[in-house]
């Protein structure tokens, strides 16, 4: 479980999160929504640990990040912004070098990375140097470099940005499997579309804050909206704050 409690972050005089709190639970898809600018990449980061806030704090699994920051991020598998895939090396490469950071040594690491390879169907490319790569071969490499280490948390930002219609439907049923297996999962997101079909549960940010969370029904419902889009674009337009 990942718990954010009023985090704040500026950059000089610009305020990128405002007092953003909210609690991602295990076995369940938790959605950052919101525009371009809103502030769900800062907040992704702050949970990883990559930005401490300014004010507030991040717990994930009951670990302080700010405290104990090691053991929190063996807590979690992260697809950051930035793939940030080592060109040079093959798939198999990069996910061992990963796994290796995280403590694995040989047949475990060996194991683990056949097994996130299974996984994500990459036998076909595993011993391809990254460099080349479409798209979707780069998310599915960075996924499974995140995966390998089997952490109970992912923090996903914008992980379908770019990827074509099959490799979408094939990041979307294995982020169901996960949560089925119990994990809890975040991610960023500005399609409607994505997070309708995923999420179990919503924060929409806007400008820094937190401006409304529930179910897509529930704030379908709080809004009188047949629709997540119509429903997201009524709550930024009014800026009122609507919470389940």
């Amino acid at each position: 479980m990942i718990v954010a409690e009023n985090l704040h972050r500026a950059f000089g005089a610009i305020e990128a999160v405002r007092e953003v709190s909210f609690r991602a639970e295990d076995g369940r898809i938790t959605g950052l929504l919101g525009p371009n600018g809103a502030g769900k990449t800062t907040t992704l980061r702050m949970l990883y640990a990559l930005l401490q806030p300014d004010r507030g704090r991040v717990t994930i699994d009951g670990i302080d990040t700010q405290r104990d920051i090691q053991g929190a991020r063996r807590r979690l598998g992260v697809l950051p912004d930035s793939r940030g895939l080592y060109k040079r090396l093959t798939a198999r490469e990069n996910i061992e070098y990963f796994g290796r950071l995280q403590g694995l040594r040989g047949t475990e690491l060996v194991s683990r990375t056949d097994a996130v390879i299974a996984a994500l169907g990459l036998g076909d490319i595993e011993h391809r140097r990254t460099e080349g790569f479409s798209q979707g071969q780069r998310v599915k490499t960075a996924i499974a470099r995140a995966l390998v280490h089997a952490p109970q948390n992912l923090l996903l930002d914008e992980p379908t940005n770019g990827l074509d219609v099959m490799a979408t439907r094939s990041l979307r049923a294995f982020l169901r499997e996960q949560r089925s297996a119990g994990r809890c999962i975040v991610f960023s997101s500005h399609i409607m579309q994505e997070v309708a079909a995923l999420c179990d549960y919503i924060v929409v940010v806007a400008q820094g804050r937190v401006v409304a969370s529930g179910s897509a029904e529930a704030l379908r419902e709080q809004t009188g909206e047949a629709n997540l889009e119509d429903a997201f674009v009524k709550i930024i337009g009014s800026g009122e704050g609507l919470m389940a």
